[in-house]
C-alpha cells in the first residue's frame, strides 16, 4: 500500500496524544497533511462503540464481548478512514491499533494473544502498521495521569472503566507490550516515555524520520 501507517501504543497517560499532536505539526510544516485516527472511535459507529467500552458504568461488560467490540470499531475505522487514506498515499497516525488489543485483552484479560490474532485476520484483512511507537512508562504512573485528566471532564463523561483495573491487570498489559516488542523489534520501537516531552519527541523523530524520508520523501 503506497501510504505510511504509523501507530502509537501504550497505557493511558503515557503522552500519546501530546506526541501525536507534535508529530502532526512537524508533518504539516514539512508539507505533509496526515490523516488522524483513533481507537476505539474514529468514526460515527466507532464513537458509539467507544462509549460502551469506556463508560465506567459498564463494569459488567465481559472479556469476550469487550474484545469483539474493539474489533468492530477497528474494522469500521479501517474501512471508512484508514485503508482509503493509505490507498491515496497519505500518512495515517493512529492512536492505538491491534497491539493494544493483544496487550489489554490478550494479556490483561488473559484471553490469549492467539485468540486476538484469529479475530484480527477477519477484522483487519491483513492490514498492519508500517511502524509502531510503543511509549513505555510505569503503568501506575500512566494510570494516575489518565485519572487526573479524566477528573477534569463532565460527570456524565466518565471514561475510566479500563483505568479502574488493578495493578495485576496492568502488570499483564505491560508484559503484553514487552512480548509484542520482542517479537517484532523492527516494527515496534520502544520509546522511553518517562523523559521530558522534548526528549520523547526526539526519540520519536529519530525512529520515524528516516522511514518517512525513504518511503515518501518527507523530511521532518
Amino acid at each position: 500500500m503506497p501510504g505510511f501507517f504509523l501507530t502509537f501504543e501504550g497505557v493511558d497517560g503515557v503522552g500519546k496524544t501530546t506526541q501525536m499532536e507534535r508529530l502532526t505539526a512537524r508533518l504539516r510544516a514539512a508539507g505533509c497533511e496526515p490523516v488522524l485516527a483513533q481507537e476505539p472511535g474514529g468514526t460515527r459507529i466507532g464513537a458509539e462503540i467507544r462509549r460502551l467500552l469506556l463508560d465506567a458504568r459498564n463494569a459488567d461488560l465481559r472479556p469476550i464481548p469487550e474484545l469483539l467490540l474493539y474489533f468492530a470499531s477497528r474494522a469500521q475505522n479501517i474501512a471508512e478512514v484508514i485503508r482509503p487514506a493509505l490507498e491515496r498515499g497519505r500518512v495515517v497516525l493512529c492512536d492505538r491499533f491491534t497491539d493494544a488489543t493483544v496487550a489489554y485483552q490478550g494479556y490483561g484479560r488473559e484471553l490469549g494473544a492467539e485468540t486476538v490474532r484469529q479475530i484480527e485476520k477477519v477484522a483487519c484483512g491483513g492490514l498492519a502498521p508500517d511502524l509502531t511507537l510503543w511509549l513505555d512508562l510505569d503503568p501506575t504512573l500512566g494510570v494516575e495521569r489518565a485519572l487526573e485528566r479524566h477528573a477534569e471532564r463532565p460527570l456524565d463523561e466518565d471514561e475510566t472503566r479500563m483505568e479502574r483495573e488493578g495493578r495485576a491487570f496492568y502488570a499483564r498489559v505491560l508484559e503484553g507490550y514487552r512480548a509484542i516488542q520482542r517479537g517484532e523489534p523492527e516494527r515496534v520501537r520502544r520509546i522511553r516515555a518517562a523523559g521530558s516531552i522534548d526528549d520523547v519527541e526526539a526519540e520519536i523523530l529519530a525512529a520515524v524520520g528516516p522511514l518517512l524520508t525513504e518511503r515518501l520523501g518527507v523530511h521532518l
